[in-house]
C-alpha cells in the first residue's frame, strides 16, 4: 500500500474523520489488523481562516505548499487536501511537489456521474459556493451545478464556521441545512453535493429526498483505491 499524504487541520474536527474513514476502509478491504499507511501534517486552521477572510491566497497556497513538502519528505506518495475551500490553491501545492495530489472535486465528480446524476446541488463555505474554482472544476467533467440563493448561502457558510468546525451540532441548524436542501431539489436539483468536509457532521442522506454526496467519504475511498 502506498503511503496517504494528509494536509489536515481545517478543521480538525473533519481531518478525525478522513483518519478515521482511511483506516475503516483498508480494513475492510484487506482485512485483519490492516490499517491505512499514512502520514499527517495539520496545520492551524486559525492561521488559514485569517487569510481566507482577507483573500490572502497566494499566502495561504505557500502555507499549504509548505506543507505538503514536509508530508513527501516524510514518506507521503500521494496527497490529499483535507478540505474542499483550500483546493483553490490545489495548482499551487500540486506544483510544490512531486507526488500526484488527488483532486477532490475529480473524486466526487466522479462519484456523481457513476450515481447518474448531472444536475447537481452544491453546498459549501461561500467560497466554494460563490467563487469558481470549484463551481468549474465539477462543470469540466460535465455537471450542470446549481447554489442556493443569498441567504442560504449565508446560512451554510455560518454554520460551518461558527458551529460544525467548532465541533458544535445543533437540530435547528440540521433543520435550516434541510431547508436548503429541499430548496435546492425544487429548483431541479438531482443530488446534492456536501462540498464541505464538515457538512457531514450535520447532515447525511436521511436529511435529502434526493442523493447527496459525501465529499470527505468519497476522497477517503479514492485515496485508499489510489493507495491500493
Amino acid at each position: 500500500m502506498k503511503t496517504i499524504g494528509l494536509l489536515g487541520g481545517m478543521s480538525w474536527e473533519s481531518t478525525a474523520t478522513y483518519y478515521r474513514l482511511l483506516n475503516e476502509l483498508t480494513r475492510d478491504r484487506l482485512g485483519g489488523l490492516h490499517s491505512a499507511k499514512c502520514v499527517l501534517y495539520s496545520v492551524d486552521f486559525a492561521e488559514v481562516e485569517r487569510l481566507q477572510a482577507a483573500g490572502e491566497w497566494e499566502a495561504a497556497g505557500r502555507l499549504l505548499a509548505d506543507a505538503a513538502r514536509a508530508v513527501e519528505a516524510a514518506g507521503a506518495e500521494l496527497l490529499l487536501i483535507c478540505t474542499n475551500t483550500m483546493h483553490k490553491v490545489a495548482d499551487q501545492v500540486a506544483g510544490a511537489v512531486s507526488v500526484p495530489l488527488l483532486h477532490l472535486a475529480d473524486a466526487t465528480a466522479a462519484a456523481v456521474l457513476a450515481a447518474g446524476v448531472t444536475r447537481v446541488g452544491l453546498l459549501g463555505t461561500a467560497f466554494t459556493m460563490e467563487q469558481d474554482f470549484y463551481r468549474d472544476r465539477l462543470a469540466s467533467h460535465g455537471l450542470d451545478v446549481l447554489v442556493p440563493d443569498p441567504a442560504g448561502r449565508a446560512l451554510v457558510h455560518r454554520v460551518i464556521y461558527e458551529e460544525l468546525c467548532l465541533g458544535v451540532v445543533r437540530e435547528e441548524s440540521r433543520a435550516e441545512y434541510r431547508r436548503v436542501i429541499a430548496e435546492l431539489v425544487a429548483a431541479g436539483a438531482e443530488g446534492v453535493i456536501l462540498g464541505c468536509t464538515e457538512i457531514e457532521l450535520l447532515v447525511g442522506p436521511g436529511d435529502s429526498a434526493v442523493p447527496v454526496f459525501p465529499t470527505t467519504r468519497i476522497h477517503a475511498e479514492a485515496a485508499v483505491t489510489a493507495a491500493l
